[in-house]
Protein backbone atom coordinates (compact mmCIF):
# COMPACT_ATOMS: atom_id res chain seq x y z
CA UNK A 1 0.00 0.00 0.00
CA UNK A 2 2.98 2.32 0.72
CA UNK A 3 4.86 1.66 -2.35
CA UNK A 4 1.76 2.32 -4.45
CA UNK A 5 1.02 5.80 -2.85
CA UNK A 6 4.93 6.72 -2.62
CA UNK A 7 4.86 5.48 -6.68
CA UNK A 8 1.78 7.54 -7.92
CA UNK A 9 2.80 10.67 -5.94
CA UNK A 10 6.32 10.80 -7.79
CA UNK A 11 4.73 9.88 -11.20
CA UNK A 12 1.69 12.89 -10.44
CA UNK A 13 5.33 15.15 -9.65
CA UNK A 14 7.24 13.92 -12.36
CA UNK A 15 4.33 14.60 -14.58
CA UNK A 16 3.99 18.40 -13.38
CA UNK A 17 7.62 19.05 -13.40
CA UNK A 18 7.58 17.88 -17.36
CA UNK A 19 4.24 19.68 -18.15
CA UNK A 20 5.97 22.43 -16.58
CA UNK A 21 9.58 22.08 -18.75
CA UNK A 22 7.39 22.07 -21.99
CA UNK A 23 5.39 24.72 -21.50
CA UNK A 24 8.71 27.08 -20.99
CA UNK A 25 10.37 25.37 -24.11
CA UNK A 26 7.25 25.28 -26.24
CA UNK A 27 7.18 28.95 -24.97
CA UNK A 28 10.22 30.06 -25.88
CA UNK A 29 10.98 28.43 -29.40
CA UNK A 30 7.88 30.65 -30.43
CA UNK A 31 9.37 33.48 -29.34
CA UNK A 32 12.36 32.46 -31.76
CA UNK A 33 10.30 31.63 -34.57
CA UNK A 34 8.18 35.43 -34.27
CA UNK A 35 11.76 36.75 -34.30
CA UNK A 36 13.20 34.83 -36.87
CA UNK A 37 9.10 35.75 -39.08
CA UNK A 38 9.65 39.52 -38.38
CA UNK A 39 13.70 39.32 -39.82
CA UNK A 40 12.58 37.17 -43.04
CA UNK A 41 9.83 39.30 -43.71
CA UNK A 42 11.74 42.82 -43.72
CA UNK A 43 13.88 41.07 -46.28
CA UNK A 44 13.45 41.48 -50.10
CA UNK A 45 14.68 38.21 -51.38
CA UNK A 46 12.03 35.87 -52.51
CA UNK A 47 13.75 32.99 -50.64
CA UNK A 48 13.24 34.86 -47.56
CA UNK A 49 10.11 35.47 -48.10
CA UNK A 50 9.59 31.81 -48.68
CA UNK A 51 10.91 30.92 -45.24
CA UNK A 52 8.83 33.58 -43.46
CA UNK A 53 5.85 31.69 -45.30
CA UNK A 54 7.16 28.15 -44.03
CA UNK A 55 8.23 29.78 -40.00
CA UNK A 56 4.32 30.34 -40.16
CA UNK A 57 3.71 26.25 -40.51
CA UNK A 58 5.33 26.05 -36.60
CA UNK A 59 3.82 29.19 -35.29
CA UNK A 60 0.29 28.96 -36.00
CA UNK A 61 0.51 25.53 -33.62
CA UNK A 62 2.90 26.81 -31.11
CA UNK A 63 0.51 29.66 -30.72
CA UNK A 64 -3.13 27.72 -29.66
CA UNK A 65 -0.34 25.90 -27.35
CA UNK A 66 0.44 29.28 -25.98
CA UNK A 67 -3.16 30.36 -25.38
CA UNK A 68 -3.83 26.78 -23.58
CA UNK A 69 -1.03 27.87 -21.27
CA UNK A 70 -2.18 30.78 -20.32
CA UNK A 71 -5.73 29.86 -19.98
CA UNK A 72 -4.38 26.93 -18.13
CA UNK A 73 -2.37 28.86 -15.95
CA UNK A 74 -4.98 31.84 -15.37
CA UNK A 75 -7.70 29.18 -14.18
CA UNK A 76 -5.13 27.62 -11.96
CA UNK A 77 -5.02 30.89 -10.19
CA UNK A 78 -8.30 31.77 -10.00
CA UNK A 79 -8.65 28.16 -8.49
Amino acid sequence: MISTVTTTTVSTVTTVALAGSFALVSVLVLIALLVQKELTVTATNSRTWKLSKALTIGIVPLLIAFVLIVISKVAEVLR
